[in-house]
């Protein structure tokens, strides 16, 4: 979705600003990333490695049953 933002010094009242950039909203629960031919410790290392640069939580989730 869009943030709008207003340049700096303008006067109230014209209406909303620009778009300024654009976000994605993520709820939580939401599965981002899947891994599949690796193995747990290789994945484990690489959201290791993933975590650092996202601005939220990092969960790893395996499945019991193969498909």
């Amino acid at each position: 979705k869009p943030v709008t933002a207003r340049p700096l010094e303008t006067r109230m009242g014209t209406g909303k600003g620009e778009p300024d950039h654009w976000v994605a909203v993520v709820r939580p629960g939401k599965i981002l990333f899947e891994l599949a031919g690796v193995s747990e410790e290789a994945a484990r290392e690489c959201f290791a490695r993933v975590a650092y640069k996202l601005p939220l939580r990092v969960r790893l989730v395996g499945r019991t049953v193969k498909v």
